[in-house]
């Protein structure tokens, strides 16, 4: 069965767009979440992004239609949750990178083996793990049953920021966060 997904985001607009109406959302696999407070863009442009070499087995969801799960491992460790955008054939993705549990926390306590809210979905391995996202969600549509995304219940504001971890394109300012949120992965530097 199927849920309408929330039309408050046209997932076919560019991954920088996408990214940051993302933050304040209400992202929940199998009713277990909670607020997207960081982000980042990645776009077939982008040496940085996975699609940048053009379309291969590990990066073919990035391909397809906007509004789908694409899963990876990073360094063969850690899960990584992305949505993809953009038109078909145009390989984008936004990496949820940190959540603000609300939803579910006794279970992501238990799948992180941590008591410390701040930290269960603070970066995307962690936050994949918290959630219990694994490749089998890879593929997805937004739209299925065990997702719910809902936007955000009043303005929110956004501050901006190179992205991390990556080592191409290291300047672009397509990290998007909640100002003030003490789940990120990591702070953003001051102005």
């Amino acid at each position: 069965m199927e849920t309408p997904l929330c039309s408050f985001i046209d997932f076919s607009q560019n991954s920088e767009n996408v990214a940051r109406q993302l933050i304040g959302a209400t992202f929940l696999v199998d009713g277990v979440g909670g607020i997207i407070v960081e982000t980042e863009a990645y776009d077939q442009t982008d040496p940085a992004s996975h699609s940048y070499v053009g379309k291969t087995p590990r990066n073919r969801v990035m391909f397809g239609e906007p509004a789908h799960i694409y899963v990876y491992r990073s360094y063969g460790i850690h899960w990584c949750v992305n949505f993809t955008c953009r038109e078909t054939d145009h390989g984008a993705a936004v990496l949820i990178r940190a959540l603000e549990p609300t939803h579910g926390i006794d279970i992501m306590k238990a799948h992180r083996k941590t008591e410390n809210t701040h930290l269960l979905c603070a970066g995307p391995g962690r936050l994949c793990q918290a959630l219990a996202i694994t490749h089998e969600l890879n593929g997805i549509a937004l739209k299925a049953s065990h997702f719910f995304l809902s936007p955000p219940p009043h303005p929110v504001r956004i501050i901006s920021g190179p992205r991390i971890g990556i080592s191409k394109a290291v300047d672009m300012p397509w990290r998007f966060g909640l100002a003030d949120s003490p789940c990120l992965s990591k702070p953003f530097k001051k102005p």
